[in-house]
């Protein structure tokens, strides 16, 4: 029954979708960790990195790319809803069109950036992840999780940070919160590190499964392999 979804499974895949979803708005704000700016959306989003790299260890690469497409739906689902309330015309007593449009009306531009920076940094994480366990012969999960992290952050950060703000900002600001943004988030990753690993070996007991992926197809686009 290796292709039985499980209540576990679809609940790790909401947690996933939400955080994303909390992080893309909270990345309307720029806010300054010591002398260094960056995207609010710092605040949560290496969640998303720590659910996938639990749900790539337990349930494989085949099962994490179905959860990042998931969360690519939502995010597009919520742009476009976004966009819609925001068009719609407010009540005449509403008094904060102009806020609610600040917070919710992100540009063509930074939802194109958030997007593609999501995509391209979770499918790095997640096929990091993979091979390396396939590597080490399932040994060394704190290695697999940081290394992953470090190379799918740093593809978010990097695309979203240079897409969102070209222009907007001088050279050196975007270098410095694409950095940020990077060592931020992997930091994350290793100060919470125990935990992570404490819910691996729980969900692998629970589920009785330890997936690796010997004959799964990395292409991101090949979803019917679940």
């Amino acid at each position: 029954m290796r292709n039985k979804v499980s209540v576990l499974f679809l609940l790790t895949g909401v947690l996933f979708a939400a955080s994303l979803l909390i992080a893309n708005i909270l990345a309307t704000k720029i806010i300054m960790v010591g002398p260094w700016s960056a995207p609010a959306g710092v605040l949560i989003f290496p969640v998303t990195y720590i659910i996938n790299d639990v749900i790539a260890e337990v349930w494989g690469y085949a099962k994490a790319r179905l959860i990042i497409w998931a969360g690519f739906g939502v995010n597009v689902m919520a742009a476009f809803f976004f966009a819609l309330a925001i068009g719609v015309p407010a009540a005449p007593f509403y008094e904060h069109q102009e806020a609610f449009h600040t917070v919710l009306g992100t540009s063509i531009r930074l939802v194109l950036a958030s997007l593609m920076a999501y995509m391209a940094g979770s499918f790095l994480n997640a096929y990091v992840m993979s091979k390396f366990k396939l590597m080490t012969k399932g040994r060394g999960f704190s290695l697999r999780a940081i290394v992953s992290t470090l190379a799918g952050e740093g593809a978010d950060s990097l695309i979203f940070i240079t897409i969102a703000f070209a222009g907007v900002f001088p050279l050196s600001v975007i270098a410095g919160m694409v950095l940020t943004q990077a060592l931020l988030k992997t930091a994350y990753e290793i100060i919470i590190l125990p935990f992570t690993v404490l819910v691996v070996n729980k969900v692998k007991e629970i589920e009785g499964i330890d997936t690796f992926d010997e004959e799964v197809s990395y292409n991101p686009f090949r979803l019917k392999q679940i």
